[in-house]
């Protein structure tokens, strides 16, 4: 029998993703940004100042991306890029009066889009999606098995008669549970 990936985890996460970047899309298009375009405000929010190499790695980008997005945002005059005072070979990011102004409204859109993707969730489910999705991304920077055919670590099938769950507990022990549909 086939893999029927709709009904992976991995299937809706990319699912979900699609919808959290298209949802944050139209409230951000609203204020005048793009997608990725508010993270880097928050990070500069957080320490402005940044180079180009630093703005990459603390949004987990390449840099030629950067250099793209630090572009139009200079160009809406949202930040701007000085050369380094100590090494003229780095430019660093600044935010303008403009841009620190809209770091309001950036957040303002994520508590909405927050609002919106956790309706119907109660503050533990929450919590709990918190931990879980913090464990994926974990599972997902952690170096892997570089042949493709290489299945031995896969979980096993989800069945139609329930589906699979491992959980990873302290020290490393797994814990798989199979629950009823």
């Amino acid at each position: 029998m086939a893999f029927n990936y709709k009904k992976s985890n991995t299937f809706r996460l990319v699912q979900a993703a699609k919808a959290q970047r298209a949802r944050s899309g139209a409230h951000l298009t609203r204020i005048g940004l793009h997608p990725g375009q508010e993270l880097v405000l928050k990070v500069l929010a957080d320490t402005d100042g940044r180079t180009m190499s630093q703005l990459a790695l603390a949004l987990g980008v390449q840099p030629p991306t950067v250099t793209k997005m630090v572009t139009r945002l200079s160009a809406q005059d949202y930040v701007r890029r000085q050369v380094s005072d100590t090494d003229g070979r780095l430019a660093r990011v600044f935010l303008t009066d403009k841009g620190r102004n809209l770091v309001s409204s950036v957040d303002k859109a994520w508590k909405r889009l927050e609002r919106e993707a956790m309706s119907g969730l109660d503050d533990k489910d929450r919590k709990k999606l918190r931990k879980l999705l913090r464990q994926v991304e974990k599972n997902l920077s952690i170096a892997v098995d570089t042949d493709p055919d290489h299945e031995d670590d896969l979980e096993p099938d989800v069945t139609e008669a329930g589906e699979v769950s491992t959980e990873t507990g302290e020290g490393g022990s797994t814990k798989t549970e199979l629950s009823a549909a």
